[in-house]
């Protein structure tokens, strides 16, 4: 009997170590595929936004021609078939044009005099119809535009080339159709009569607010999880690792009598949450403009724990906010002595996570933070990281507010490779972009990685943003970085993340 029930106690821990490991990993997933979904739909919003937007463009240039030949409406062809073809000439995407009279056509730039008659009933909104072609191309669509006013009419063809040429630059990634009426027309130049395809994945459809014309963007089917693997490799491998670190801590804790928040909650009580800074330079000077505050759990067992094995933890038991309190407030208590003899402001940065920002309590922490140093020596940073998504409610849109008013600034921590940078920098007032040491790391060596540093580059200093970047290690990044007016610089090249009694230490011996 007491075998069979160490035997069941071996299969239970079996059981809730796999259970440990795999929930992560399963939950990551999902909430990846999520995240994948909402990237997809925003893709397909805005491709659909573009399309609309270039095909209004092509449109303003098609009823341009038409409005000038309409008071031509009711002359002779012989007078007019000039104009007609100059209108040809002179606008890129107009293929032909025509002048109609008492709802016929009746004279055509390609035909001269010419008899037609029109049924104003197939026209979108009296003005739009998609042909699958003419008489001269048959078998190559076209865009009608018409505008007539009393008998008077003229109507200018807009060739599918085009059309066809916008959907395939523009929906590279996505399936996109431009539909009017009951016709649409395919990114491969075909037009149809049927009903346009429901796209499988992410479908947005969007109409033209000036023109009797929509498109419709999308998927086709399992681009989610194409998108997952090709977007998120490493996090995927992050999953795992969390996984077997999830499934070995389950193991571990299993034999423990506490859990990790009791257990981080002594830590608290025993301060054992401790700031490590590491130094912040300027790109140009490459002179100490401040530091970034890290956290480090010294443990009297284990001895000093990375923070990825604890700050999770952290943010899930609600605990990363009465920690990063204990952080600024020794960070001050080693600081402030100091902060009179600063010739210059200090730049302190400290993270900041989705649970700081569902109360006010943190305008509370910031104010005494910054009345423990003397007045206009130090300028706090607090930089918005990702691990969980800081929604714009009400609450957070005060808080920002207030910190502003308190003349905090907002960092946006490792830019590039997190899902919300971009909505942040719509959603919040931010002063820094911090640029990930991934591509710092990738200065010289990969062109995409270089490509896309550029491109950061460029967003910030468009959007008027300063830059810090992160994990300089080598001569060659810190030239680049400096070379491209990156504001600050930060890394093991310019010192590695230190106590901070010794970097006190070391603060005052300069």
């Amino acid at each position: 009997m007491p075998l069979r029930a160490k035997t069941r106690t071996r299969r239970i821990r079996i059981a809730v170590t796999l259970l440990s490991g795999l929930l992560p990993v399963i939950l990551g997933t999902a909430i990846l595929y999520i995240q994948a979904g909402r990237a997809l739909e925003q893709n397909a919003q805005q491709t659909a936004e573009e399309a609309i937007r270039q095909f209004d463009l092509m449109l303003d240039n098609t009823a341009q021609a038409a409005r000038e030949l309409l008071p031509m409406a009711g002359q002779s062809c012989t007078d007019v078939k000039l104009a007609l073809r100059e209108q040809v000439t002179r606008r890129p995407f107009v293929r032909s044009t025509n002048l109609i009279w008492d709802d016929a056509i009746y004279c055509s730039s390609l035909f001269g005099d010419y008899h037609e008659k029109l049924a104003a009933g197939d026209f979108s909104q009296g003005r739009l119809l998609l042909m699958k072609g003419n008489p001269v191309t048959p078998d190559t669509a076209l865009l009608v535009y018409r505008l007539g006013k009393g008998k008077q009419g003229a109507m200018s063809t807009l060739d599918g080339y085009h059309l066809s040429n916008v959907l395939r630059l523009i929906g590279r990634q996505t399936l996109l159709v431009l539909q009017v009426g009951p016709n649409w027309l395919s990114a491969d130049g075909q037009f149809h009569e049927d009903a346009p395809p429901a796209m499988p994945t992410a479908q947005s459809n969007l109409g033209s607010s000036r023109y009797g014309f929509s498109v419709t963007a999308g998927f086709p089917k399992g681009e989610t999880w194409r998108y997952m693997r090709s977007q998120y490799p490493p996090l995927f491998s992050l999953l795992i690792f969390f996984g077997v670190i999830s499934g070995s801590l389950g193991h571990f804790l299993q034999k423990r009598t506490s859990s990790p928040t009791h257990e981080m909650q002594r830590a608290l009580d025993a301060a054992e949450f401790v700031p490590y800074f590491q130094a912040v330079v300027h790109g140009d000077s490459k002179k100490l403009s401040g530091i970034e505050v890290l956290m480090r759990w010294n443990h009297p067992k284990e001895g000093l724990v990375r923070p990825d094995l604890f700050i999770p933890f952290a943010e899930h038991s609600g605990l990363i906010v009465p920690m990063t309190r204990s952080l600024m407030q020794q960070t001050a208590t080693l600081l402030a002595p100091l902060s009179a003899s600063f010739k210059e402001p200090f730049h302190i940065g400290i993270n900041i996570t989705a649970s700081h920002c569902q109360d006010l309590d943190l305008v509370k922490d910031c104010r005494e933070f910054l009345d423990a140093f003397a007045p206009g020596s130090v300028h706090l940073v607090l930089e918005l990281t990702e691990r969980e998504l800081i929604e714009p409610t009400a609450i957070t849109h005060q808080l920002f507010d207030q910190l502003r008013d308190l003349g905090v600034k907002i960092a946006i921590d490792d830019f590039g490779t997190g899902h919300s940078s971009l909505g942040y920098l719509r959603q919040f007032n931010v002063d820094y972009l911090k640029i990930d040491q991934s591509f710092v790391a990738m200065i010289g060596i990969d062109t995409l990685s270089s490509h896309i540093l550029d491109s950061i580059i460029e967003l910030a200093i468009k959007l008027g943003l300063a830059m810090v970047a992160e994990g300089v290690e080598t001569q060659q990044q810190s030239d680049y970085l400096t070379a491209h007016n990156v504001n600050f610089l930060q890394g093991y090249l310019y010192g590695r993340p230190m106590p901070g009694v010794e970097f006190i230490s070391a603060l005052s011996d300069h």
